[in-house]
């Protein structure tokens, strides 16, 4: 019997690659090897385009131990597969960066980053950062905990990454920032203004990219002091700058340990510890429309006891494929699955125990090289 012919042989090229670019990546990867016309097709760079606009397809990453990171289908959490980080000598200060079209952004130490597409075994190293030390008295320490994020200036097509440094004068309670940039395209870093607010140490120092934003989000605080509220600070990757994120009327007794941000359904959404009348109660809301106050809505609120320890963290990652569910990821540790009609709290068997997890979508592309001039 003669061989059926491959779709790619007998539909118009455009029709395919419409249709297959609603398929998981290691399905392309498996139709790329069984016909040459689909090979053509896929490798095409309008093709690898199509399919991160329009894949519905997203992984689940976890880092476990430094070391070690395992990539789930998401969000059936079915199929696990262990990744390998594409550094020569990986250490225990392995850490993820962010995540932007398919792209995660990684690093092996203080300095040392690349930009990898795991589902490709596609990287990229990119140089190495000299961080200038910042010694302006006996009274400034440096602290080891920084501000890192990974976006996609959409405007000037560029992936950039932001990496934040702090200091503190514990006599004068006062702070400082070193703010540095690295861009794709000119393959180099740069040195910005510095940024007038502290890092807030209580909180994930990894930036949330907003794609409709252009912009990375952090939780940092004005005043060491602890006289004002905690804030979400957003940084344009295409103007360069700091803004403030305007948020929704919360109790008073919110304070600097209590808030946090994430990314969920595409919306930048808050995180909010409260007691009521000595119960922890955790508020999730999401900005329904980006920069607008009175776009803010309360999701569900939380008891804290409804989970077997205290809580220290939470952070949603993700919707069920019926959004009725929210994955949650507790204290950096554990996975569960919150039912937004039931209210009930279920936790995700056969998941090891983690040190940090991050959702993001499957994609063709490959790392970013510089543009030639």
């Amino acid at each position: 019997m003669a061989d059926l012919p491959m779709a790619g042989d007998v539909l118009p090229p455009e029709i395919v690659a419409e249709i297959f670019s609603r398929l998981p990546v290691k399905s392309l990867l498996r139709f790329r090897s069984s016909s040459k016309s689909l090979k053509s097709i896929i490798d095409s760079h309008n093709f690898t385009d199509l399919h991160l606009k329009n894949s519905l397809n997203f992984n689940l990453i976890l880092r476990r131990n430094n070391t070690k990171l395992y990539q789930f289908d998401f969000p059936d959490l079915t199929s696990r597969v262990k990744l390998r980080f594409p550094f020569m000598c990986s250490g225990n200060r392995n850490r993820l960066l962010g995540s932007c079209n398919g792209l995660l952004c990684i690093s092996s130490g203080i300095n040392e980053f690349a930009f990898w597409n795991p589902n490709i075994c596609k990287h990229r190293f990119i140089p190495y950062l000299i961080v200038p030390r910042y010694e302006p008295g006996f009274n400034f320490i440096r602290f080891g905990v920084r501000m890192d994020g990974f976006g996609f200036d959409s405007f000037a097509g560029d992936y950039k990454l932001v990496i934040v440094s702090g200091f503190v004068d514990l006599k004068h309670h006062t702070f400082d920032s070193q703010v540095r940039l690295f861009s794709s395209n000119t393959n180099s870093w740069k040195v910005l203004p510095n940024m007038p607010y502290a890092i807030c140490f209580s909180q994930t120092t990894m930036g949330v990219f907003l794609e409709n934003s252009n912009s990375l989000h952090w939780v940092v605080i004005p005043k060491l002091d602890g006289s004002e509220s905690p804030l979400i600070v957003a940084f344009n990757l295409t103007q360069e700058v700091f803004n403030e994120v305007p948020l929704p009327e919360t109790p008073a007794t919110v304070d600097r340990h209590k808030i946090g941000v994430s990314l969920l359904g595409g919306c930048l959404c808050m995180i909010v510890n409260r007691p009521i009348l000595e119960i922890d109660m955790v508020d999730v809301w999401v900005m329904k429309e980006y920069g607008f106050k009175d776009s803010w809505c309360k999701l569900f609120t939380l008891e804290v006891s409804c989970f077997d320890k205290p809580l220290i963290s939470l952070k949603p990652l993700g919707y069920s494929s019926d959004r009725r569910k929210v994955l949650l990821e507790i204290d950096g540790r554990k996975l569960f699955w919150y039912d937004l009609k039931s209210e009930k709290v279920t936790c995700v068997l056969g998941i090891p125990n983690f040190n940090e997890a991050m959702v993001f979508v499957g994609s063709l592309l490959p790392p970013p090289l510089p543009i030639d001039n």
